[in-house]
């Protein structure tokens, strides 16, 4: 009874910092809203990866301008539950974190104040995030980013023709 007493509070304390302790939020979850994935700011960023780009539209937040900020990124992103990447920014980003509910791939989102991730599977979710951008056009993303960890490159883009 004692162990099994003890491996209920450890599942408990697991779920609670994060199944792997990666990119624990310090925002917390927050309630469920639908993102508009229209309602950008007009500014963009190129993903690379490999030989392939990939354009971003970035929202009008505190959080996007400030990653626009530390544009160019150079970022090896580690392969977390086979439907994301994801990479630990140099510095905290302000944050406003919700709960999407629905994730669609192609989403860039920050993961407490200080890491970001980008999403190329679809899925539900009970995590919050603050939106950061989205990938007009997914094909070929999940083939991009590979099984494993994957080197990207994240630079600015001040119109989309520019990509």
């Amino acid at each position: 009874m004692k162990t099994t007493h003890g491996i209920f509070w450890a599942l408990i304390l697991s779920a609670a910092i994060g199944a792997d302790g990666f990119c624990e939020s310090k925002a917390g979850k927050a309630a469920p809203v639908s993102f508009d994935l229209k309602s950008s700011s007009g500014s963009f960023a190129t993903l690379q990866v490999g030989a392939s780009l990939f354009t971003i539209r970035l929202y009008d937040n505190a959080s996007a301008k400030a990653l626009e900020g530390l544009l160019p990124l150079e970022m090896n992103m580690i392969e977390l539950h086979g439907n994301e990447k994801y990479h630990r920014l140099p510095q905290d980003l302000p944050a406003n974190a919700r709960t999407p509910g629905k994730i669609r791939a192609g989403e860039l989102m920050l993961f407490g104040s200080d890491c970001l991730v980008l999403f190329y599977k679809n899925f539900t979710t009970s995590y919050a995030y603050t939106k950061l951008g989205f990938i007009e056009d997914v094909s070929g993303l999940g083939a991009a980013l590979g099984r494993g960890n994957a080197k990207v490159t994240l630079s600015s883009s001040k119109k989309k023709d520019q990509i």
